[in-house]
């Protein structure tokens, strides 16, 4: 059984859920009334206009257009990635640094799946590559992003100790290793989760979508294994890059930490 087409006065219906929402932080005065109602109207302001460019890149399949809108998904996450963070590097290397590893990461998870395993034809088929690539995109930068931060708050917090170790010879990588141990981890623990609960805690988002539009249930279920992996793979890649390029960045090559390339945002 094919779902319901969805008319705006069902939206509306379902938005009495965030009014009420909005009305409950109200009457605890929690500060947050403003926050959900602008966060509700830009939902639905930014889905329906994306339903609106998807339309026309979906008509057109023009390569073209295809990666314009890929561009343009890079670099709001990238500006996303950089603003989420306490402590960001000075300069270009602010964005740069989330903007590198993010999109290397992206790239390299979504051309193993589209030329390993869902091999669509042509390649470059708007339907199949845009939410493969939105998807993966989010994951990888919501890893950079935590694992970005993990690492530059920790190591201003432990600017004493790693200087000790530095002083006593150790390199730079050496010195900051367990950081960046904990670093990494802060960033895969989402992912980790979200595959240990799926099927037992809850149906995740593309087999439910699946679901609903009639696919059967075992077929719904193969590809979101195959989508969570690639998930995983990329946080993986992601973090991993993003945690490096940091240590490099706030070290020389004499081995000095060097907090003056980090900035309070």
């Amino acid at each position: 059984m094919s779902p319901p087409l969805l008319g705006y006065s069902d939206l509306a219906i379902a938005a009495i859920l965030v009014v009420l929402n909005a009305v409950l932080t109200w009457m605890f005065d929690l500060g947050l009334t403003r926050t959900i109602l602008i966060a509700g109207v830009r939902v639905i302001v930014q889905l329906l206009l994306v339903g609106l460019v998807l339309k026309t890149v979906f008509a057109l399949a023009s390569p073209l257009l295809i990666a314009a809108v890929a561009l343009a998904m890079f670099a709001m996450a990238s500006y996303e990635i950089s603003s989420r963070q306490e402590r960001r590097f000075a300069g270009a290397w602010g964005y740069g640094i989330g903007a590198g590893t993010t999109m290397l990461a992206t790239v390299l998870v979504t051309a193993f799946a589209l030329f390993g395993t869902l091999r669509p034809s042509p390649w470059y088929a708007p339907q199949m590559l845009i939410p493969l690539l939105g998807i993966i995109l989010g994951n990888v930068m919501n890893g950079v992003s935590v694992t970005l931060n993990a690492v530059s708050t920790a190591i201003v917090r432990e600017q004493p100790a790693i200087e000790g170790r530095l002083a006593l010879g150790t390199d730079r990588y050496t010195a900051l290793k367990q950081l960046q141990r904990s670093a990494l981890r802060s960033g895969m623990i989402p992912i980790i989760n979200q595959m240990s609960a799926a099927g037992v805690i809850t149906l995740p988002g593309m087999m439910t979508g699946q679901i609903l539009a009639g696919m059967a249930p075992l077929e719904a279920a193969k590809y979101q294994i195959l989508l969570l992996f690639l998930l995983s793979g990329g946080a993986g890649l992601g973090a991993l890059g993003a945690v490096y390029v940091a240590t490099w960045r706030i070290t020389d090559e004499r081995d000095r930490l060097r907090l003056d390339r980090l900035v309070r945002r």
